[in-house]
């Protein structure tokens, strides 16, 4: 069979099993089974797969008609333009998390504070961007601060990030001029209409706090002027219903003169 034949059953199961962009993802991980960039995948489809090249590719359709997410069959996802590992462990990072990467770059920090860090997209980039800065990335789960710090090796950053187990602040000792986040913020009533790539692929842990879906905003509005150097500041994304009831989490502390603001992507979803 050819890379062209195999291509053509693939996104013909996948639309079948109701993924939304079947040929884009087929294509992707037709090229991650053939070992190739997703780029040349064009200058291949006319050969034939290899007996290992089309186990792997059938059994990734296979993980993508589960609805398994992409990232988390091929084990990488981009981000700001680097690759960042990815397991079940860890959010998918999101495009939409790259406006939180614009608007905390407009300023010049030294220290920075990611909590809830995943596989530490948000802090290892803001680092790669600003050579100068150091950070810290806490998380809940020692499985996602070991792929931080897998990401962070990988980047060349691990002697400039420190990895902490933490529950929001309980953790973290110093002082910061930034505080990101990408805290969960999914109402416990409101994950039975995730898509299934979110609600059955990936950390409850990381989508949702339980109830309102406001836990973590509150425990960041409370915990982080204590630690901000002068001047600081904290950035988090937010779905745009959540932003609003978000400001009212903290009327007097983290809003206006203090600089904490959450972003809103624009996105309907969580």
């Amino acid at each position: 069979m050819t890379g062209s034949e195999a291509l053509r059953a693939a996104v013909a199961r996948l639309a079948a099993a109701g993924v939304a962009e079947a040929p884009r993802d087929a294509r992707r991980l037709l090229a991650h089974a053939m070992g190739i960039g997703a780029d040349r995948l064009l200058l291949h489809l006319g050969e034939a797969l290899s007996p290992a090249a089309a186990v792997a590719f059938d059994r990734a359709v296979a993980a993508r008609a589960a609805r398994q997410p992409v990232s988390q069959i091929t084990g990488s996802r981009l981000f700001w333009g680097r690759a960042f590992r990815v397991t079940r462990d860890t959010l998918d990072p999101r495009p939409e998390t790259e406006t939180l990467i614009a608007a905390a770059l407009e300023r010049r920090f030294a220290r920075v504070l990611d909590l809830g860090t995943g596989t530490g997209c948000i802090v290892l980039t803001l680092l790669a961007e600003q050579p100068e800065a150091r950070g810290m990335g806490t998380d809940l789960s020692p499985a996602a601060l070991a792929v931080a710090a897998g990401n962070a090796a990988a980047l060349g950053l691990a002697e400039r990030v420190e990895l902490v187990a933490s529950d929001w602040f309980a953790g973290v000792a110093g002082r910061f001029d930034l505080i990101v986040s990408n805290p969960p913020y999914i109402a416990a009533d409101e994950m039975a209409a995730l898509d299934p790539e979110v609600r059955d692929w990936e950390p409850h842990l990381a989508l949702t706090p339980g109830g309102d879906g406001l836990d973590a905003y509150r425990a960041i509005a409370a915990g982080q002027v204590p630690i901000w150097r002068r001047a600081g500041g904290c950035w988090s994304r937010s779905a745009p219903r959540r932003a609003q009831r978000w400001r009212a989490c903290s009327p007097r502390r983290g809003w206006g003169g203090s600089g904490c603001c959450p972003i809103s992507t624009g996105g309907t979803g969580w």
